[in-house]
């Protein structure tokens, strides 16, 4: 079985918006689009453009409509997943959220878009059940990858992972799994605002952001801080350096994704809407949610 590095210094790795995500799925076509390079690709697709394709996907993206059930207390069961008081955390074993049933008193149901790739955890139960060093995590940046020259397809890492963020490869046989784009980000031919993965350069919303989160004064450590970002299921122990940033409050409650107190509300009631230009007052009642 494959040994785990010291702990890194350094923890590169993603954090994720629900509050801004529209599940696009640009990340997921512009990750498609990065990796594939056909047969000598690292990301190949079997019958692309046929009547039945088939590929591996990095990234995927999932969509939930949440709300709170009648009489259900603020701190909603689907809060299991690490997260804070009141705050929204989509699980299915770590994954899925709870969609309550709609009735009367339910709450305004929140569609939720949620992301999902492989997590860069510090301690991976992929790495550590391979049998051939195949996966690997790197001791300078975190990053957790495969080498499929010594992969022989036995799939224990991906029965192994609980976050579903590995496929086996139809044309190699072989694991596959998001790298954040490691060829991308220490690429100096590019300039230094490019060298962020696919997904991040490509959402339309800047829902994804990348960066150290092992430095605390790190931009990305910042706004988890800010946000109350939190780790998809701590307590599995596998430490994901991924981060996911919680719904922010609705202004007619749905889903009462934060706590009567107002605590972390994103306060548009604070200005004047009237004294906007009309073409901001028009995008404010557009965007009203």
């Amino acid at each position: 079985m494959t040994s785990l590095p010291p702990p890194a210094t350094r923890k590169l790795g993603l954090v994720i918006d629900l509050d801004t995500c529209v599940g696009c799925h640009a990340c997921a076509v512009a990750c498609k689009q990065w990796n594939d390079g056909g047969w000598a690709g690292p990301l190949p697709d079997v019958d692309a453009h046929g009547a039945e394709p088939d590929g591996v996907w990095f990234n995927r993206v999932h969509s939930y409509s949440v709300e709170r059930a009648p009489g259900e207390s603020n701190r909603a069961d689907s809060c299991r997943s690490g997260a804070s008081r009141d705050q929204i955390a989509p699980h299915d074993n770590g994954i899925a959220a709870r969609a309550a049933p709609t009735g009367h008193g339910a709450s305004t149901p929140l569609t939720v878009h949620f992301p999902r790739s492989c997590l860069h955890c510090e301690t991976p139960a992929c790495v550590t059940v391979c049998p051939t060093g195949a996966s690997y995590k790197r001791a300078d940046d975190g990053i957790v990858l495969v080498d499929e020259a010594k992969c022989i397809g036995c799939q224990l890492c991906a029965w192994a992972c609980p976050y579903g963020a590995r496929e086996i490869g139809p044309v190699r046989n072989t694991m596959q799994k998001c790298t954040l784009c490691v060829d991308r980000i220490y690429d100096e031919r590019l300039p230094v605002r490019e060298r962020e993965p696919a997904c991040v350069q490509a959402c339309p919303t800047r829902a994804r952001h990348f960066g150290d989160l092992g430095d605390p004064d790190s931009a990305v450590s910042q706004l988890v801080g800010e946000r109350g970002g939190y780790a998809l299921a701590p307590e599995l122990g596998y430490a994901p350096v991924n981060r996911y940033l919680p719904p922010r409050p609705r202004r007619d409650g749905s889903a009462n994704a934060v706590a009567a107190t107002g605590e972390g509300v994103d306060s548009r009631d604070d200005y004047d809407v009237s004294k906007l230009p009309p073409i901001l007052r028009w995008l404010d009642r557009a965007f009203t949610r």
